[in-house]
């Protein structure tokens, strides 16, 4: 629905339209007439005190005076004097209810006492107006829409969510506005924008916060002297690891429109230097409001470019193999609409998408939506509800990984109209909470014979349909890397590095329960002859050799490996642990092995370059005393020749 911007237009018009001229009026005085007619000149002056001044002559000659009440009422509303404005409209249709110079007055009364979040008083105006039966069918309809929204609203309002909000304690909170805080995957630090005074000419930063053990928040500093600059940089986000950052900056030299996004990555404990993102996702136009997927490689933001469904609009756009990006796509009319669609969030599941929207219906001018992600279609956004969203503006919010907190910024308006804004923090109410909850495995990769930090590319796979969910490296300085794991798939990790044999995991995700963070150091083994790696997403049913079809994953992995070492020969062992016979045992592991040979035989790996054996229980990995440890020897496993 046309919501406030349209409003606004609406209540201006309305002012215009009662100045025109008139051959008799709801007064004889013909001072009041002279006064009133000499504010006309005034005011298109845009001298509203003089106008007002004579305005108030006229009226007190004549209470009565309804056109009078009226442009009186239009001044107030230009000078952002609502009160005044309201109090004259009033004073209108106390005079006379049923004239029809007040037919337009509650239209404009119910829009203004909607504005203030009076939705049953505003409903009584508007429904006023639509009985007037008005020659205006865009106004009629916008009331129509209006009184839908307001039945809307208080039926949110009847079934308040527990909301409990608290501002973030000290050193936070210690400028005059922070505001668009984004947020590490294990929310141990937060980004957000600074800046020092509340006027337009202020400068915008980004500053940065960390969490210890304890909780506290450590002093928030500049995030760097690369990043921030004399112009304004702000809302920005970050990937999951923390070591990938877009952010906002408007009229930079070479910038491709007003506002351009760029990004900065991080090596070690250092930031790098910006640069612009450049095309496509940059155009001639406005982008603002980046939302980073947790491994960086999924862009959400806001642009007014052509070719969206309303003003601003949510975009996305999505790294190529080759790790450009790719032409943006528009998120369409189930979440932007003809008003402004703002703050993107996408939750590191990479499926639930929080926004800040004009055009929904909703409580206020802008309030907050959810909408989440099946396949490649959005559901419908459901509105955060009460008292999360109120009358006010709320624009942005972010949710951590396990989905039950959220950050987000607060704005007060001072009686001199200067603006203040805090951040805030509050436990998220169960019905609203995410579909699906991440969780994370953090830790360093290594080579393993020095221990020395390794760069290495880590690729995550949902096991069951063989798609790529993530893609990250670890820092090539320090050798950290995290991975985001999120409920409701099997994932298989591979984490590779020319050089080395490739190192795979396998996480099972599909039972939603309550999981700690996981820590796991990975270690790389250089190539060379009598180096293994045990494929440990390799699935066969019990007693049989027949691959499962999930293990396509793991086998396009050896594929990938094989193409990229084309030097390497390798031996495809199969094992076993020691139940049953030694001749069951040697069979079924070397028909295991054959299967998997087979597999790569026919993907176009040459004869010469493989061969297989079954070794049945011959060479465990761990005593067969367990069951644990059985499933640990059965197993698929490679070896340079």
């Amino acid at each position: 629905m046309i919501r406030f911007l349209s409003l606004l237009v609406v209540i201006l018009v309305l002012g215009i339209t009662e100045m025109a001229a008139q051959s008799s009026y709801t007064t004889e005085d013909k001072k009041a007439i002279k006064y009133y007619e000499q504010s006309a000149l005034q005011i298109r002056g845009r001298d509203f005190n003089g106008g007002i001044e004579l305005l108030e002559k006229a009226l007190l000659r004549d209470p009565a005076f309804i056109e009078a009440h009226l442009r009186l009422a239009s001044a107030y509303k230009v000078l952002l004097r609502y009160d005044l404005a309201e109090t004259q409209y009033r004073e209108a249709l106390a005079v006379d209810s049923l004239s029809k110079l007040n037919f337009d007055t509650y239209f404009a009364l119910g829009l203004m006492i909607y504005d203030k979040g009076e939705y049953k008083e505003a409903r009584k105006y508007l429904s006023r107006y639509i009985q007037t039966n008005p020659n205006n069918a865009g106004r009629e309809g916008l009331a129509m829409d209006l009184i839908k929204n307001i039945d809307f609203a208080l039926d949110l309002m009847s079934k308040p969510l527990p909301f409990n909000p608290e501002p973030l304690p000290a050193p936070l909170n210690k400028y005059v506005m922070q505001y668009f805080p984004a947020v590490t995957a294990d929310g141990k630090q937060l980004f957000f924008t600074v800046r020092k005074g509340n006027t337009a000419n202020d400068d915008e930063d980004i500053y940065v916060t960390r969490q210890n053990d304890d909780g506290a928040w450590s002093e928030p500093e500049p995030i760097s002297d690369l990043i921030n600059s004399q112009r304004n940089e702000g809302t920005s986000s970050v990937s999951a690891d923390g070591r990938m950052l877009i952010f906002t900056s408007c009229q930079a030299p070479g910038g491709f429109g007003s506002c351009d996004l760029y990004f900065v990555q991080k090596e070690g404990d250092t930031w790098g230097k910006p640069q612009n993102i450049g095309q496509p996702i940059n155009s001639s136009g406005w982008e603002s409001q980046p939302s980073l997927s947790a491994d960086g490689r999924t862009l959400y933001f806001v642009s007014d470019r052509k070719g969206g469904q309303g003003k601003r609009d949510i975009w996305v756009s999505t790294l190529s193999a080759r790790d450009n990006w790719m032409e943006p796509v528009n998120l369409g009319p189930v979440i932007n609409t003809e008003g402004d669609d703002l703050s993107p969030f996408i939750h590191v599941n990479g499926q639930s998408l929080y926004f800040s929207s004009s055009g929904h219906m909703g409580l206020g001018k802008y309030d907050l939506f959810l909408s989440e992600k099946n396949g490649l279609e959005w559901s419908p956004p459901k509105n955060l509800g009460y008292p999360i969203n109120t009358k006010d503006d709320q624009v942005s919010l972010v949710i951590t990984s396990d989905g039950t907190k959220a950050y987000y910024s607060h704005e007060v308006v001072g009686n001199n109209r200067d603006f203040q804004s805090s951040l805030y923090t509050f436990d998220v109410p169960e019905e609203i909470r995410v579909q699906n909850k991440s969780n994370f495995l953090t830790g360093r990769v290594m080579d393993i014979e020095t221990k020395k930090p390794l760069g290495a590319s880590i690729e995550m796979f949902d096991i069951n349909d063989a798609s790529l969910n993530y893609k990250v490296t670890s820092d090539k300085v320090d050798g950290k890397y995290f991975v985001v794991l999120t409920e409701g798939k099997e994932y298989s990790i591979y984490v590779t590095r020319k050089g080395y044999l490739f190192e795979n995991l396998t996480f099972n995700y599909l039972e939603k329960k309550s999981r700690e963070p996981e820590v796991l150091d990975i270690y790389l083994t250089p190539i060379k002859a009598g180096a293994t790696s045990v494929l440990k997403n390799i699935f066969f049913d019990v007693d049989q050799y027949v691959l499962k079809e999930k293990s396509k994953t793991e086998l396009d992995e050896v594929i990938k490996f094989l193409k990229d070492n084309e030097q390497i020969r390798m031996e495809i062992e199969g094992h076993t642990d020691n139940t049953g016979s030694t001749s069951h045992n040697s069979e079924l592991s070397t028909n295991r092995a054959k299967s998997v040979y087979d597999f790569l035989i026919k993907a176009g790996i040459p004869k010469e370059r493989l061969q297989y054996k079954g070794y049945g229980s011959t060479k465990p990995k761990v005593d067969n005393s367990t069951e644990a440890g059985k499933q640990l020897n059965r197993r698929i496993e490679f070896r340079i020749l």
